[in-house]
């Protein structure tokens, strides 16, 4: 896909096709890579971003390890509490 730079007041620019936003998932602030040859531009990611789902799978993972983390024989009748 082609597009041409535009002038925007004092900057540059282009506008990006509304299909091509909504194949990415692109949409408010982004971030911008220099690469080699061109430029990137992604999502911007936000502070704490993806923190939910890992508490929602540790969450998981401990009530899994719950039943394995109750006292065994040996600290029910030889450890003193």
């Amino acid at each position: 896909m082609r597009a041409h730079i535009i002038q925007i007041g004092n900057s540059q620019g282009i506008r990006l096709p509304k299909l091509l936003l909504e194949q990415t998932g692109i949409s408010g602030e982004v971030e911008l890579d220099v690469h080699q040859g061109g430029i990137l531009i992604r999502n911007a990611e936000t502070p704490r971003s993806g923190w939910d789902e890992a508490f929602r799978a540790m969450a998981e993972n401990d009530a899994e390890d719950t039943a394995a983390n109750l006292p065994n024989e040996f600290e029910k009748k030889e450890w003193q509490w």
